[in-house]
């Protein structure tokens, strides 16, 4: 190795910047810095790049967002050199996608893997950032970008007996890396019907004797119609390639397609609003929850139409009534919690070896040596798949041991809910920022990513250009950004789904505060687009003391 790699490097001299997380955020924060000529260090505690990528590996596992825009739009390159395979690619492939990545911008050199950080202390008087790793050592830096991720935090419930179970327990996001697992023979236990669960029903079932899906809180399915991309498809998406990325800086949601044209659905007719749910069901995707009527998500009424079209859908679909009726949600409306997309989803339990149990009214109550036992009913199972989900958005965030300017973490500062500049940075924690922090929008992350990380190079590269060294929220605008994002879930279907992790109700204490920006993705990315042009008005630029004295120094010299 040579002296310059990030493995042997002497930890005396401080980066410019470190960055932590080497998924989708991670790499294209790298990337932004390098234009910006800063020696950067990132750290990840896998030994490949991928993130949430890296250790999803469960069946089934893929994207619900469709390939041509789940991917970086920096490098016009990039996208000609890498064609997908899919309309949705699986957990494989996006993941061969990073290490491309990775391999073409030579990435490697810049990024040290088998490294947790722990903790991060700000020293204001070096103006450092000081994180410490699982190894006892030091990483210092001048501004510290945190790109874990909103799902990075796995949660697995604290089941009585869960140590005392005989046969294999699988976690979903920990899933072997090291051997492949064959379920044929088996009776398996699914904990869980998220988007995991949705994704892992109709794979493992295939091979496994016998699935027992326990099932909390069900949701809504939408068919993801999953295709293998043709070449003349390919063709025109390339054509298409400039004018996509400016339709998701238009939408809502980001998705790279025209919205409804102002359609509501109280305007239409039973019969008109009965053609265009056939039709968004037909096309199937987040096009059927976000395209179909503007006031879906704001008149009851109408979200009560879409929410009985696709319980009919369930019911028509699933042969055995009461496991139909299992399934139908409702006690929460469409799209007030994320919509998980589905590939045969609902068919999977006309199969005869698969059961469904609902544990909403009566919950898991431990698990045995033999199984899970729901009351005083006992399932006898070989292996338990656990897809229970992550400590989402926040949790990534506050499981290092962050502390600003006066001392007090991160934790600390969002007992009662994250409060945040734009997702993106705090007041009291100079020099330091977030890809995808709370408050952020509800949107296709990839596409908030990439604008995400031109905002925190453009703020970096506005306070250095000032000559100071030193950036920082301003207390008023994070409450300012906390009242918006507030105000924006309010009027919104979204406050009816509160039991969700877009609220924080997945986890035991949490805070039950919404964790996302609702107002829409193309009125966030307004707002950061203004305060980029504005100067960044909304941060405070100083010069550090540190620093201030040596050019005292150089001045009297």
């Amino acid at each position: 190795m040579s002296p310059s790699d990030p493995a042997t490097r002497s930890e005396a001299q401080p980066y410019d910047a470190v960055v932590v997380g080497a998924g989708f955020g991670g790499l294209r924060m790298l990337h932004e810095l390098r234009g910006l000529g800063l020696r950067t260090l990132v750290v990840d505690e896998a030994e490949d790049v991928g993130g949430t990528w890296h250790w999803n590996r469960y069946p089934g596992c893929r994207t619900d967002s469709e390939s041509w825009y789940y991917c970086y739009s920096f490098s016009p390159e990039l996208e000609k050199e890498w064609q997908w395979s899919e309309r949705f690619p699986a957990q494989a492939e996006v993941a061969e996608y990073l290490r491309f990545v990775a391999d073409r911008l030579d990435m490697r050199r810049d990024i040290r893997f088998g490294t947790r950080v722990e903790a991060a202390e700000f020293d204001d008087d070096a103006n450092l950032w000081r994180l410490r790793t699982d190894a006892g050592d030091e990483i210092t830096a001048t501004y510290y970008v945190a790109a874990q991720g909103i799902l990075s935090a796995p949660y697995l419930p604290d089941f009585p007996g869960i140590d005392t179970f005989d046969g294999e327990v699988l976690f979903t996001p920990r899933w072997p890396h090291d051997r492949e697992l064959d379920f044929a023979g088996k009776r398996v236990a699914i904990v869980g019907t998220g988007a995991t669960g949705v994704q892992l029903v109709p794979v493992v079932s295939r091979t496994a004797d016998h699935v027992t899906v326990f099932q909390r809180t069900p949701t809504y399915v939408v068919p993801s119609r999953n295709h293998v991309l043709e070449d003349v498809q390919r063709i025109e998406l390339d054509r298409d390639r400039d004018a996509m990325w400016k339709r998701t800086e238009l939408h809502p949601m980001a998705l790279p397609y025209p919205p409804s044209a102002g359609r509501l659905g109280v305007d239409l007719t039973d019969e008109e609003r009965r053609r265009a749910l056939d039709a968004g069901w037909e096309r199937g995707t987040f096009r059927f929850m976000f395209e179909m009527f503007d006031d879906m998500m704001t008149d009851p009424e109408i979200n009560k139409v879409v929410a009985d079209f696709v319980r009919d859908k369930i019911r028509s679909i699933v042969t055995d009534p009461e496991t139909a009726e299992l399934l139908c949600p409702d006690d929460h409306g469409v799209g007030s919690k994320r919509p998980p997309l589905g590939q045969h989803y609902y068919e999977a339990y006309n199969r005869d070896n698969v059961d469904l149990v609902s544990v909403k009214k009566t919950p898991i109550t431990e698990i045995t040596p033999r199984g899970v036992k729901v009351g005083d009913v006992e399932h006898e199972v070989d292996v338990i798949i656990f897809a229970t989900g992550f400590d989402a958005v926040t949790g990534g965030f506050t499981r290092v041991d962050v502390r600003g300017r006066s001392g007090a973490s991160l934790a600390e500062r969002w007992a009662d809910g994250p409060e945040t500049l734009l997702a993106m940075a705090v007041d009291d924690f100079p020099n330091f920022f977030m890809i995808l922090g709370p408050q952020g929008p509800y949107a296709i992350l990839t596409v908030v990513i990439e604008h995400t990380a031109q905002w925190i190079g453009q703020a970096i590269a506005a306070a250095r250009e000032a000559g100071t060294d030193r950036i920082e929220a301003r207390p008023d605008a994070v409450a300012g950004w906390n009242q918006e994002v507030l105000d924006a879930v309010a009027p919104t279907m979204a406050v009816r789904g509160s039991e969700s992790w877009l609220f924080g109700a997945n986890i035991p204490g949490k805070a039950r505060v919404v964790q996302q920006y609702f107002g829409g993705f193309h009125k966030w990315l307004s707002r950061i687009r203004e305060e980029s042009a504005a100067g960044f008005p909304h941060f405070t630029r100083s010069t550090s003391p540190g620093a201030a004295a040596a050019d005292g120094q150089r001045r009297a010299s």
